[in-house]
């Protein structure tokens, strides 16, 4: 057997790696997601992103404001 100490050494890196604790994207993805339309509840990340859904989802209506 050539590969011994190759094959303990890559088993050990392997366990190393994957004792890491990992993030949740959909974590992450909700501290990002601010703002919400109030008529669908959609959650978006900024108010432009909230006018251009307006613009598509809801052009009879006017979107609100930055401030409110």
């Amino acid at each position: 057997m050539t590969r011994g100490k190759q094959k303990i050494e890559a088993q050990r890196r392997n366990a190393e790696r994957n004792q890491k604790p990992r993030g949740s994207q959909l974590e992450a993805r909700a501290v990002g997601l601010k703002v919400i339309c109030p008529i669908c509840k959609v959650q978006l990340a900024n108010h432009n992103q909230l006018v251009d859904h307006y613009g598509s989802k809801h052009p009879k209506e006017k979107p609100p404001s930055e401030s409110g």
